[in-house]
């Protein structure tokens, strides 16, 4: 079933936003003929994906884990270009670093027989074979639903009532995704590894659905990836590609307000004075921005829900042992109570678990020569869901998890760790973001494919959305899909572009 593309012309689209999103519906629209002008209210493209530079570190405040570069390519070969021409892209090796209350660790490979073997070291042969089983499931899962349900549009419920929809179910899908990984895994640390990315879709793994269980294949078996000169050089080599495919950017422009006729969008005006006429609109704006200034707010039958939430810290310190990976996972013992905590109490991690990135462990020079660089995120209820006031206990916070960060994983990191920028959920909220969290909708199943907030608008035929908040959901790859998505309701679908990854995995 094809979902409906907008009618009449649209041959000038303004894109509202330069995060992934619109960077990827600005590259597939320019691809497919149309004009494309960009609005972003920051002096730089990436949106969530942001940057702050202090004394020397290159911060990145945004998204630290990548995957799926395949997704990227697409969004480069929409205009003819390739990831490869743009940005270097470092595979990571360990993708994480898993360390336990308990004192033990293992590092997290995407290559099988490696990772099988770290198992059997880690937790005997029975789960290593139970690591190949849940890999393999993992990998179903992923081809299964990706093109049907995670990379589509839905005009309807309707649109999930298909052959595959069937096939999903009969992979446990819609079962719980702790469940199915529990069918494979019986070493509980084994299954944190496994299903801690739930918190990326903002629901406990003992409640999530298991099709969410598609973020840990593509963090353990897609691999995880880094780009030379920090996560900012993704969205300005996108945003270099979009310019010279003819797209034009606005930064330092905020969007104020869309003038109407009737039911179509026909100009995006400014807050520096522009009036932008266009045919269509792709707005990457958050939700309740986004329904204000169209003047729609759909009904729903229950409120939405948001994320979690996270306090996350950027130190500079001296340079820690070579041997620190990239991406540290810290878990506290206290793992499963710490869903209860922040999701259903809104109260602080009683006993923390958080990731702990070394950025300069790829590229040394985001940091002075002599130092590093690191970023702590640590999962923190969202404003919807607590009473904390973050003016009053953040600093406080902030050093407490820098303390933990020394007891568990740096020891001697206080000695002369310097504290170069927090952000709160109250800061998240001070630059937009709904209910202060980072991470939008949480993936409940009310929130999941065709009954997550749509990407058209009733009531206005030349609007479409694309971002965090609309399908398929929150992170880099679904927000570059939903860019593409964004670009198929604009022009009609069209096939995918094929991409050097693509062209690399056929020469095989």
């Amino acid at each position: 079933m094809t979902a409906r593309a907008l009618r009449g012309p649209t041959d000038h689209v303004v894109v509202v936003g330069a995060g992934f999103a619109g960077l990827s519906a600005a590259l597939h629209l320019a691809g497919r003929g149309r004009q494309v002008t960009v609005v972003e209210r920051h002096p730089w493209p990436g949106g969530r994906a942001g940057r702050r530079d202090i004394d020397g570190y290159r911060i990145d405040t945004g998204p630290t884990v990548l995957t799926m570069p395949d997704l990227i390519d697409e969004a480069f070969a929409a205009v003819g270009e390739s990831l490869s021409r743009r940005l270097e892209l470092l595979p990571l090796d360990p993708a994480y670093r898993a360390r336990f209350a308990d004192g033990s660790v293992i590092d997290v490979h995407s290559d099988a027989d490696r990772m099988a073997a770290a198992v059997r070291e880690f937790a005997g042969p029975q789960q290593a074979q139970g690591y190949r089983n849940l890999r393999k499931w993992l990998s179903r899962l992923y081809r299964t639903e990706f093109d049907g349900f995670i990379a589509a549009n839905f005009d309807s419920p309707l649109g999930l009532l298909n052959a595959r929809l069937a096939r999903l179910i009969a992979l446990g899908g819609f079962r719980r995704w702790d469940t199915m990984v529990k069918r494979y895994i019986s070493d509980p640390r084994l299954r944190r590894v496994f299903t801690f990315q739930s918190l990326y879709a903002g629901v406990a793994p003992q409640q999530a659905l298991a099709v969410y269980a598609v973020i840990a294949y593509m963090d353990t078996v897609a691999g995880v990836y880094f780009p030379r000169g920090g996560v900012r050089a993704l969205p300005d080599a996108l945003a270099g590609a979009a310019a010279d495919a003819g797209v034009r950017f606005c930064y330092s422009s905020t969007v104020t307000a869309l003038e109407r006729t009737g039911g179509r969008i026909t100009a995006v005006r400014t807050d520096d004075g522009r009036e932008i006429d266009c045919d269509a609109v792709v707005l990457t704006t958050e939700l309740p921005q986004t329904y204000q200034m169209l003047g729609r707010t759909p009904r729903r039958p229950v409120r939405l829900r948001a994320a979690p939430s996270a306090v996350v810290l950027h130190v500079g310190c001296r340079a820690v042992a070579p041997e620190i990976a990239h991406h540290t996972i810290l878990f506290g013992a206290a793992w499963d109570q710490t869903f209860t905590e922040i999701v259903r109490d809104g109260r602080l991690m009683a006993d923390p678990s958080l990731l702990v990135t070394r950025p300069t462990a790829g590229d040394p020079t985001l940091a002075p020569a002599g130092r590093d660089l690191l970023y702590v995120l640590a999962p923190a209820p969202n404003l919807s869901r607590c009473g904390i006031d973050w003016s009053r206990i953040g600093a406080g916070y902030a050093e407490s998890l820098l303390d933990v960060v020394q007891a568990r994983l740096l020891p001697g990191l206080r000695d002369d760790a310097r504290l170069l920028h927090v952000d709160t959920p109250a800061d998240w909220a001070g630059q937009g973001m709904a209910a202060g969290t980072p991470f939008a909708l949480a993936h409940t199943f009310a929130q999941t494919g065709p009954f997550r907030p749509a990407n058209t608008v009733r009531g206005i035929e030349n609007a479409v959305l694309a971002g965090s908040s609309t399908l398929p959901g929150v992170g880099v790859p679904t927000t570059l899909i939903s860019g593409r998505l964004a670009a198929d309701r604009v022009t009609g679908r069209a096939g995918r572009s094929p991409t050097t990854l693509d062209l690399a995995a056929r020469s095989r």
